[in-house]
This record gives C-alpha cells, structure tokens and sequence, in this order.
C-alpha cells in the first residue's frame, strides 16, 4: 500500500482519472502537462515535488511514461485500487477510440467528423504543453546550473539523438559530482512526508512482483499451450510483450522496430496503414504507443481462422492491449514502494535534482517535436554533420488549420486564461469546421 495522503474519496478521484484520460491527448508531453494542470495546480492533491519525484521515476521506465504516471499517482493517492484504477482508465479512451476506428476502417473508410474533431483536439494540446513547460521550468529551473542542465537534455535528445536513459543517467551522475562541489546548488525542495514512507519486506515486492507476471505472462502461456507457436494470438502475444520491455524513451523508440516486424516479418499489414493506424494514436487520446492496438486488430482480422474476422479483430486488439500494459503496472506496483523511500534521502538528493532539471529538456524536445508535426504534414530525420540530427519538413506545406488552432489555443489558455475544457471545445469546434468546410 501507499504512504496516504488523506486527500479525495475514491469515488471523486474516479471522477477526475476519467476526466484526464479524455483530455489525454498530445503525446506524453500533452497527457504529463494535463495530469500536472489537475492534480497539481488544480487539485493540491500532489506536491509539486512529489509530482516530479515520480516523473522521474517513470521516465526511467520501458513503456508510456504518461500512463505509469498516471499509475504512479493514483498509487500515491489509494493504494494499489487506486493505481489500477488511474492507469486502466488512462488507456480506456484510447482503446475505445481505435478500436472503433479500427472497425470503421476495415467496414467504412475513413469518417470526416472524428477526423476533424480529433484534428482539433490535437492541435490545442500543443498549447496546453507549453503552459505545462512554462510552469514547470519557472519551479523546477531555480539557478544557472539546473538551467544549463535542462539545455543539455535537450541538445542531446533533439540535436544529437542521444538514448534518453543515457541523457537520464549522465544527468544524475553530473549532480552527483556537482553537489560534493557547490552543494547549495543542488538543494532539493523539502521531502513533504517522505519519512512516513516504510520500505516493503522482500516477502511483499516478490509477492506484489510474482501476482503481476502471473497476470502479464500466464495467459500467454495458456495460448501457447492450447493453439501453438504458429497461432497469429501467440504471434501477437509475444511481439507486443517484447515490445513492451523494450520501449525506453517514448514510443517513436521502438514503433520502427515494430513496424518492421509487423509489415515485413509477419506481413500483418502494408506500410501505409502502419502510418494510418499512427495517425489513429497520435490523434486520438490515451498513449502514443495504442498504434499496437490497430496492429493486432488487423493481424487477427486478416487470419481470423474458425472465428468471424470482427470477432477475431476484436480479440486481437484485446491481447495487443494486455500484453502492452499489464508489465507498466508491474513496474509501478513493484517499484514505486522503493522509490518513495527514496524520496528525500540526502544522498541521492543532488542527482534527482539534476534530473528533474534534465526533465525539463525532455520536455521541451517533445514539446519541439510536437510542434513540428502539427505544423507541417510530413517531417523527416536526417543526419547532420558531427552527429547531428535534423528533422526536416522537406515538400510539406505549412498546414494552416492546425497551426490556427493552435495559435488560437495559446492565446485562449496563456493569454485570456480561459479554462481548459473549453478551449479544447473551441479547438474540437475549429477543426470541425477546418475538415469539414475548408478541407
């Protein structure tokens, strides 16, 4: 169990899990900047170093970071019934809008409203990130030196395309080093309650850590037992579970070793609809990395066997989604205990400084990347001189609509200080129009 923080009911803290998992949109820089703007500025139901302490802790983590996030602080707030609660409705709205999507694409084509109002939704979050990156920076950034931290995070996630947990680990090391040198520079915000937190027993984390591989891997056993290596569920199963372990750093880490299983090893589908179902998670909301969902839906579709090809899509999607994130809550509910501890410890005081600082930097490269694929249709990766990468729109035209919108959005949230829902809605409205009239 969690440290309790004695703050919201289950039933009201249900009520606002929902309410950011349908505002999940805009990669994890969106849905980490919508979950700060609730539960944080909104709510007080988190600390400000609490809310960064556990940031730190899920970027550090192979899968979506936004939803063991999400996972993480319903821990925090009831406990493991929390925790299942906060990160299973995070996915929930994702999943039902592909697989809808998914079902509209194999049976209909393509629909112009959820098109448009995804369109929009999309583009206001751009400004919703960078409130989040604004507000972040300002507590987080409080001399030069975390400063020039956060700049070289994002030089060398945006410019020289470093690994993200090198980035991580450079930085944690750097303040180490640091603080034996200028330790003022490396205070840390006061450890809010962090002495109340007692370590689990070994007998507790490999209990909580057998329960959770029993629910990821046991199923999969049980398909492997009753239909054979060669059975596209199986097939599905043990790709999504690979890919689950290995996702460090975002989804854009691993989608292109994905997409070269699914199109060329297993031909599950063309490159095109790989694009097509990245279009479906990129604008819909919930975790980037629910493309899988798409792709399990049409590997099971396409080799239904005895079943009905919906039946089996259906299925498909099912399996992709349970292999994908049943190993997130594993890692939270494992290691989540530990890293409470941890909290406010001295020792290690100077490096989750250092990296809540280099935080920022990440932040800001998605926030950047973000930008660039609302504004242009097609942004490609190029290598630089020195090992430097470049992202290109070379051949796609500003795409007016989503930078309307966008711009619209900035001025509504930054400037006028209008409430969250309803420049989303104004944004769903402009991208309506955008699809539909002017498009």
């Amino acid at each position: 169990m969690s440290p309790s923080l004695g703050e919201p009911g289950l039933g009201e803290a249900t009520r606002v899990w929902l309410r950011v998992a349908a505002l999940s949109f805009g990669g994890p820089a969106g849905q980490i900047a919508v979950m700060h703007r609730i539960l944080v500025e909104e709510k007080g139901w988190v600390s400000e170093e609490r809310f960064v302490h556990a940031m730190n802790f899920c970027m550090l983590l192979p899968g979506p970071e936004a939803q063991q996030l999400a996972t993480y602080n319903g821990w925090l707030l009831h406990g493991t019934r929390g925790g299942l609660i906060a990160g299973g409705l995070f996915v929930l709205p994702g999943f039902l809008s592909i697989l809808l999507l998914s079902i509209l694409y194999v049976g209909f084509g393509d629909l112009w409203i959820v098109e448009g109002a995804f369109y929009g939704m999309k583009a206001a979050m751009l400004a919703v990130v960078v409130e989040a990156l604004l507000r972040i920076g300002k507590r987080v950034l409080k001399n030069p030196l975390l400063k020039a931290f956060s700049a070289l995070a994002f030089l060398a996630l945006f410019v020289f395309g470093l690994p993200f947990p090198l980035v991580i680990l450079g930085a944690g090391l750097a303040g180490m080093v640091g603080a034996r040198l200028r330790p003022a520079l490396f205070l840390a915000s006061g450890p809010d309650a962090a002495a109340a937190v007692v370590l689990p027993t070994l007998w507790s984390t490999a209990r909580t850590a057998g329960i959770w591989l029993a629910i990821w891997l046991v199923p999969m056993a049980v398909l492997l037992a009753l239909l054979g290596p060669e059975h596209v569920f199986v097939q599905i199963g043990a790709l999504f579970s690979t890919a689950a372990v290995v996702t460090f750093g975002g989804a854009y880490a691993v989608l292109a070793w994905i997409a070269q299983q699914a199109v060329e090893v297993h031909g599950w589908l063309s490159p095109g609809e790989m694009l097509d179902g990245l279009g479906m998670a990129e604008t819909t909301p919930g975790p980037l990395i629910q493309v899988v969902q798409f792709v399990g839906f049409l590997a099971a579709y396409r080799d239904a066997g005895a079943l009905h090809p919906l039946l089996a899509g259906v299925a498909g999607a099912v399996l992709t989604t349970w292999v994908t994130f049943a190993p997130c809550f594993l890692w939270i509910f494992t290691g989540a205990p530990y890293v409470e501890w941890l909290r406010g410890r001295r020792a290690l005081s100077a490096a989750l400084t250092a990296i809540t600082a280099a935080v920022v930097g990440v932040i800001l490269n998605l926030a950047i990347w973000f930008a660039l694929h609302i504004a242009f249709a097609t942004v490609e990766e190029r290598a630089g001189p020195l090992g430097i990468r470049l992202l290109v729109p070379e051949g796609s035209p500003v795409q007016p609509g989503a930078v309307g919108i966008a711009f619209v959005s900035f001025l509504m949230l930054l400037v006028f200080h209008q409430g969250l829902a309803r420049t989303l809605a104004v944004a769903v409205a402009l991208g309506l129009v955008w699809r539909g009239v002017v498009v």
